[in-house]
C-alpha cells in the first residue's frame, strides 16, 4: 500500500435524503472501521435536500472525523448527490455506499486491494454472483423489478454486469473524476450511465461478490422510480452520443 503520507488514501462518499433514522449508526460503525485502518480517510456526506434531522444528525456524528458535508438546497436525485461527493473526493480511491450501509464498510478492504494488486480501474459490489452472500433479501416485487431493469440494462447501455444497481462501488480517483464529471443523469439509474461510460471508455471493471443485507426503508418509490429509470436507460446513449 504506497500513499502520500500527506494526501488521503480513501474516500467515502454518502448520499443522502432524509435519512435520520439511518445515518447516525451508519457513520458510527464507518468511523470505528475507518480509525483501525493504516491510512488516511474522510468521510463526505451530501445531503440531497433532506427536509429531516439528516444534516443535523450527520453533522455530530462527524465533528470528530475528518469530513465534509454538502447540502443541496432541494432533492435533485441520488445520482446528482452522488456526482458532487464523487468529484469533490480527495482521497486516492473512492467509495460510495448508501446511507443503510446494506453491504457492510469492512468490504472496502477487498475492493481496495483488487484496485491495487490486480489494477482494476473500478470495482463494483454485486448481489447477483454465486459468491454472494445475501443475508437480508429485498421483497420479491422489488427483486423482480431489479432484474428486469438489470436485463434491459445490458442491451440498452453496459454488457456483461449481472448488478449494476448495488450501492457500494469504488474507483481510483482519476477513474471517478473521469466519470462523474461526464454524467448526465441525477436519478437511480444513474450507476448504469457511469457503467456505460467506464466500458466506452475502455476502464476495467471488476464485478464483485458482496454481503448484503438489505434495508426496508428503501428510497426506491415502486410506482414511479423504475419507470424513470427504464426511461433514462433509452436516454443514456443519445446523452453520449457524440
Amino acid at each position: 500500500m504506497n500513499q502520500d503520507p500527506n494526501g488521503v488514501f480513501l474516500s467515502v462518499v454518502i448520499p443522502a435524503y432524509n435519512e435520520q433514522e439511518r445515518i447516525g449508526r451508519t457513520l458510527e460503525a464507518m468511523i470505528a472501521f475507518l480509525k483501525r485502518q493504516p491510512y488516511r480517510s474522510e468521510i463526505l456526506v451530501v445531503d440531497d435536500g433532506s427536509t429531516d434531522a439528516t444534516l443535523e444528525t450527520a453533522s455530530g456524528k462527524l465533528q470528530d472525523f475528518p469530513h465534509r458535508i454538502f447540502k443541496n438546497s432541494t432533492n435533485q436525485g441520488k445520482g446528482a448527490a452522488v456526482k458532487k461527493g464523487m468529484l469533490a473526493a480527495a482521497g486516492e480511491y473512492v467509495l460510495f455506499s448508501d446511507a443503510d450501509m446494506s453491504t457492510p464498510i469492512e468490504e472496502v478492504r477487498r475492493f481496495i486491494e483488487l484496485l491495487e494488486k490486480e489494477n482494476y480501474d473500478c470495482v463494483i459490489g454485486s448481489r447477483a454472483l454465486p459468491q454472494s452472500q445475501v443475508e437480508i433479501r429485498q421483497g420479491l416485487l422489488r427483486e423482480n423489478i431489479g432484474r428486469i431493469f438489470n436485463f434491459f440494462a445490458r442491451g440498452l447501455s453496459f454488457q456483461g454486469i449481472s448488478d449494476s444497481q448495488c450501492g457500494f462501488k469504488c474507483f481510483k480517483r482519476d477513474t471517478a473524476r473521469d466519470l462523474f464529471s461526464r454524467q448526465r443523469l441525477k436519478g437511480f439509474s444513474f450507476d448504469a450511465e457511469i457503467l456505460y461510460l467506464a466500458q466506452r471508455r475502455g476502464y476495467r471493471i471488476l464485478e464483485a461478490p458482496v454481503i448484503w443485507r438489505n434495508s426496508a426503508q428503501s428510497r426506491v418509490r415502486i410506482l414511479s422510480d423504475p419507470f424513470n429509470m427504464f426511461l433514462d436507460l433509452l436516454r443514456i446513449r443519445w446523452l453520449h452520443r457524440s
